[in-house]
């Protein structure tokens, strides 16, 4: 697969907790250089980094849109809250947005909630993009394949396997089920652990449209040294 269309589905992406405006400038800039997906940062900076690609963009490159998370990493915050930051992230100037989901609610079998939890918050988006965390390494695939049929009915547009922050990852496994699972034309992003580009292109391969990773940029950067 050609390395420029797997850049163009990549969300590039640096949530570490201790990241730096100088960081998160230089993730922008690469994302404009390379043609990303999005640049998917800590809610903090998406004010900053929007006015900075809306000033830079032409010289660097590419548009870029900034996506952001809420209820991140753990997805137990109050709903309302996550509405509160959802609406926030978009008048700061986010394009997409990345929510965890309740997965204690999911262990109580409690599917009602998470759906009406998904809907409230893609109200709050106010048209952007919307991307369900289900953070697959805590899940069965009873519950990981129940969480496809919410996401598939709700108003979101994505279904995304992982945060990094629980353990574990995107699997190859997991986003094939996900992809057989998924209805009503809605996506898969798999995120975590997308180490190298033999990665990037088998979970295209396997029908995922997002990849949210840090790792893909850099090895490109790499080839070009």
């Amino acid at each position: 697969m050609d390395v420029k269309e797997i850049l163009r589905h990549v969300d590039h992406t640096l949530l570490a907790q201790g990241a730096t405006w100088a960081e998160i400038r230089q993730i922008c800039d690469d994302g404009m250089r390379y043609g990303c997906a999005s640049v998917c940062i800590p809610q903090s900076y998406v004010a900053r980094a929007a006015q900075y690609i809306a000033a830079n963009w032409r010289e660097k490159g590419s548009w870029l849109p900034v996506c952001t998370v809420i209820g991140f990493p753990n997805g137990y915050s109050p709903t309302t809250i996550k509405c509160l930051e959802a609406g926030n992230a978009v008048a700061d100037g986010a394009g997409e947005i990345d929510m965890v989901i309740n997965v204690g609610w999911v262990k109580d079998g409690l599917y009602d909630l998470v759906e009406k939890e998904i809907n409230e918050i893609k109200v709050a988006c106010r048209g952007r993009l919307l991307k369900v965390i289900i953070e697959t390494c805590l899940l069965t695939d009873e519950e990981k394949i129940k969480l496809c049929e919410v996401v598939s009915r709700s108003n979101a547009d994505y279904i995304k396997t992982s945060t990094g922050f629980a353990g574990g990852g995107a699997t190859r496994e997991d986003v094939k089920l996900m992809v057989e699972h998924m209805t009503n034309g809605k996506l898969v992003k798999a995120a975590g652990g997308i180490a190298d580009l033999k990665d990037a292109e088998d979970f295209l391969a396997l029908g995922a449209q997002r990849l949210g990773t840090s790792r893909i940029v850099k090895a490109v950067k790499a080839m070009e040294k």
